[in-house]
């Protein structure tokens, strides 16, 4: 009498020590990971320069001198800094700000409605990289003087 052998599986591949360098870049990251992962990094943007938003808080505000020296800083420069360079810094801000708020939006909405699905994350993932793309754009051409 014949036995009947089970069927034989391909082994799988074991991933005992992932190398950063190697297996990361090759990964495709769904675009909801990558909005959550932006999320994260604005919000350390934000973070790291809060001294330069309280620099500038304090120098718009404080009088009109300040206030001169401070639209100075934006179009002259400030020691060796072009002010070019302070307007990119300030359009990362930008950027950081309203990605980090339109991202917050999307995970309140996640947690209000419960709406935790591939085709939802990757609809609101869109929507926000759309609106904070699109208003930094908006906002950095009249930061750079375009209207």
């Amino acid at each position: 009498m014949s036995e009947l052998s089970p069927p034989i599986r391909a082994k799988r591949p074991e991933f005992r020590n992932i190398n950063a360098f190697n297996d990361l870049p090759g990964y495709r990251w769904p675009l909801a990971s990558l909005v959550s992962g932006m999320h994260r990094a604005s919000g350390l943007i934000m973070f790291l320069l809060m001294p330069f938003i309280i620099w500038m808080f304090d120098t718009s505000v404080s009088s009109e001198i300040s206030f001169a020296r401070f639209v100075s800083v934006f179009n002259n420069g400030v020691g060796f800094v072009p002010g070019v360079l302070v307007k990119l810094v300030a359009l990362g801000l930008i950027w950081a700000y309203l990605h980090h708020f339109f991202a917050g939006m999307r995970h309140i909405r996640m947690d209000l409605f419960h709406t935790v699905s591939k085709e939802a994350g990757k609809k609101t993932a869109q929507i926000t990289l759309g609106l904070s793309l699109g208003l930094t754009v908006v906002l950095g051409a009249k930061l750079f003087g375009l209207y």
